[in-house]
């Protein structure tokens, strides 16, 4: 058993990993997508946080939270989600199953932990920033991070933080170097 305990900080900011089981690529599908998107709020409407950045890929997500000032229980919001998450998305599953066929036991959604991660001062935001909207092209799934629609750094391009062209590979831009904050944060076992 490990001894790892998580680092809870009261208006704390938090960089977040949430996996699916055996890494299911159910966010391909708009349904769950949509579910998760209700479940958060749904989430954030009882007890309140602040998404600063977040990308959605088919198998996992990556966000930065930021904690009220009297409360640091990102563990209970988290539960609360892909509790609310897998309930809705297990409901949409049935459904959509053909009633001559037996149904199966539900199979988990979710991995069972999650990775957090403190934010420690402003570069170590921006790292995580960068990695978050890079993440699409880091996985392959896009050739540059402007091409993928979940993820906000369309909000963070549209506010000037990032250019449209942001290592951008169209064209023949990019030189297809790894960049640093991708090794720096590889480096912090994220």
């Amino acid at each position: 058993m490990s001894d790892y305990k998580r680092l809870y900080r009261k208006h704390g900011t938090y960089f977040f990993t949430v996996v699916t089981y055996k890494r299911k690529k159910i966010f391909s599908n708009e349904q769950a997508r949509k579910l998760l998107r209700e479940s958060i709020q749904w989430v954030n409407s009882r007890h309140p946080f602040e998404t600063i950045g977040m990308v959605l890929l088919p198998d996992h997500l990556h966000c930065i939270w930021q904690m009220p000032e009297n409360d640091d229980n990102f563990s209970l919001r988290w539960n609360m989600i892909k509790r609310r998450f897998t309930i809705h998305w297990n409901q949409y599953k049935n459904c959509r199953a053909e009633a001559a066929r037996p149904t199966k036991k539900n199979e988990p959604v979710w991995q069972p932990r999650f990775w957090e991660h403190l934010i420690r001062d402003r570069e170590d935001f921006e790292n995580h920033m960068k990695y978050i909207h890079y993440n699409p092209a880091k996985h392959g799934l896009v050739t540059c991070p402007h091409l993928w629609s979940h993820s906000t750094f369309h909000k963070w391009a549209k506010q000037g933080v990032y250019k449209n062209d942001w290592y951008c590979k169209c064209n023949n831009k990019d030189s297809g170097a790894v960049p640093d904050f991708i090794e720096k944060i590889s480096q912090a076992g994220e």
